[in-house]
């Protein structure tokens, strides 16, 4: 397993990154991606405009493989788990092809592969059991104050058998 972290040189558009996802997501390697980046609220948070609605043009429902994924972050970076390294020369090529303004490619070791204490209080009790069983590329991916369901999409890959 390698992970790839992609960091273009500047935030994505809500359009070059449904573009972006739908094309690495095509690579048959690609077992998970992690979107990282400013945060786009729903309402102010704080301050005197507290509980007013932001709009913020970027803050859209995008078609991955046929998912809606809701962005609620200006994607900034990308961390990218493949299974091997045969497929690193073809996602070279499709951020060349999108991000003319550049962007940076390492190679490196970026999410987590084994539980959190985290990963154990959101759990619970049952957190031991529910953690052996889990799918192995959600360790590590959820606050413990927030819902899953908000914070995780899972896109399944399609596999053709030739």
């Amino acid at each position: 397993m390698i992970e790839v972290e992609i960091f273009p040189h500047r935030y994505l558009k809500a359009s070059t990154t449904e573009k972006f996802l739908n094309k690495i997501y095509d690579l048959k390697t690609v077992e998970r991606v992690v979107i990282h980046g400013q945060p786009l609220p729903k309402v102010v948070n704080y301050g005197p405009a507290r509980g007013t609605p932001v709009n913020h043009t970027e803050r859209k429902i995008i078609n991955v493989k046929g998912v809606p994924v809701e962005l609620t972050v200006m994607a900034g970076r990308f961390w990218i788990t493949l299974s091997d390294d045969s497929e690193l020369d073809r996602l070279d090529e499709i951020c060349k092809e999108l991000f003319p303004f550049g962007y940076n490619l390492r190679v490196g070791k970026f999410l987590k592969d084994r539980p959190t204490v985290t990963d154990y209080i959101k759990y619970g009790e049952d957190g031991v059991f529910l953690i052996n069983e889990m799918d192995r590329r959600l360790i590590g991916m959820v606050d413990p104050r927030s819902r899953m369901a908000t914070s995780v999409t899972v896109v399944e890959k399609e596999d053709k058998e030739e």
